[in-house]
């Protein structure tokens, strides 16, 4: 939208709105584009099969962790935190 077009919604809606109704509107709108910035964008299905090509290629060229390696590794991991005494929080 243009910011001329935007001016003019905002002098419709200053001169329409209570400044009540218009601190709604502008928290509303705030906790909207708040939670836009924060959401995935959906990927086209052009954009999901160049991903997949690139990790086929990946795994041909013998790229990456095998799962073995990974579990065993994930396995070692658990089997130290297990051995840790557990941390308490700092009271407040």
């Amino acid at each position: 939208m243009s910011t001329q077009a935007l001016n003019g919604l905002r002098d419709y809606l200053t001169g329409t709105l209570s400044i009540a109704d218009m601190n709604w509107l502008a928290a509303e709108l705030t906790e909207f584009a708040r939670k836009e910035e924060h959401s995935p964008k959906p990927y086209t299905m052009e954009e999901l099969n160049a991903m997949l090509d690139v990790a086929e290629a990946d795994i041909a060229a013998g790229k990456g962790t095998p799962h073995e390696e990974v579990m065993h590794e994930w396995d070692e991991e658990i089997a130290r935190m297990e051995q840790e005494e557990p941390k308490l929080a700092d009271a407040v």
